[in-house]
């Protein structure tokens, strides 16, 4: 008896075809070996869906994330270099004000012209001349030249948000040619000058005059201490004046009763008088101002 084939080849085609062993597919070989597909499949499961795994990974992706966050938000901490560099940065890129513009600008609201009139032979009211005066109280406290009010029967000061007063004068120290004024209407944000002492000022120390020259202004000039303890007599005056302090800042007719300061603003001195060898009363250079202290007395304040 003939056995039987284990493989019948397709007869398509009418050709007999010789006898071949049958192919074994993956899946007849897994299924040959099921205790391997087990060990495969739990391996697998523990690889790809470990819920452990997964939080895991999570987590460090999240950490990952916040110190690339942190990295790029919290600045470093400022060095003397960084700082360094910022300030040459802004001298070599901004054109910042000089000395003398920030001491002008910080005794300007303290300054006030002053005008003071009279009446002329037709009983007509007529201005006699403008000068210079310094708020030293907040209430209205001013210092001014005694020759800027002398013998006026009106004063006039506008200050210097433009607003506008009577004064009456309430002191006067005449050997220091010094006069204090009332004003009648105070500006209710009127700032007073800081005053200071003289005493550690030498000669060569920088100063600035403010004040309104031939009533032009406020004019500010810069200059530098040239003295102290000068004496000065001006041409229409009888009397000298010691005690001075000297400088060369320009000042002219309508500086008188200004302000000397320094380069923090600082009250040092009120500009009294000129000295010109010539009538044509030009500043040539040489300019005297009352110390403060002196000045500051004749209003009742206690001396610095």
């Amino acid at each position: 008896m003939r056995k039987p084939a284990l493989y019948s080849p397709s007869r398509r085609g009418g050709g007999a075809q010789a006898d071949a062993p049958a192919a074994v597919t993956p899946e007849a070989a897994v299924v040959a070996q099921p205790g391997r597909l087990r060990r495969w499949r739990q391996g697998a499961t523990r690889a790809a869906g470990s819920p452990r795994a997964l939080w895991a990974g999570l987590a460090l992706l999240a950490a990952l994330l916040a110190a690339s966050v942190w990295q790029h938000t919290v600045p470093k901490a400022l060095t003397q270099k960084d700082i360094d560099a910022a300030v040459l940065r802004t001298l070599t890129t901004q054109n910042l004000p000089s000395q003398a513009a920030r001491a002008a600008e910080k005794i300007r609201p303290a300054v006030v012209r002053v005008m003071s009139y009279g009446k002329d032979k037709k009983g007509e009211e007529q201005e006699q001349g403008v000068g210079t005066g310094v708020v030293i109280v907040d209430k209205g406290i001013i210092l001014t030249n005694l020759h800027v009010v002398q013998g006026a029967q009106t004063i006039k000061l506008v200050f210097s948000d433009g607003s506008e007063s009577g004064a009456t004068v309430t002191g006067v120290q005449a050997h220091n040619d010094l006069a204090v004024l009332q004003a009648h209407t105070i500006p209710d944000d009127l700032i007073a000058a800081t005053m200071r002492s003289t005493s550690d000022l030498v000669p060569g120390d920088l100063v600035v005059a403010v004040g309104f020259p031939f009533g032009i202004g406020p004019s500010v000039s810069h200059g530098v201490i040239s003295g102290f303890g000068r004496a000065f007599k001006s041409p229409e005056g009888e009397q000298e004046i010691s005690n001075l302090i000297q400088f060369d800042a320009a000042a002219n007719p309508g500086n008188s009763g200004g302000p000397l300061v320094t380069m923090d603003g600082e009250v040092v001195g009120i500009v009294t008088g000129i000295l010109n060898p010539t009538s044509h009363r030009t500043f040539v250079g040489i300019g005297f101002a009352v110390p403060i202290e002196s000045a500051a007395s004749a209003a009742g304040l206690p001396p610095f």
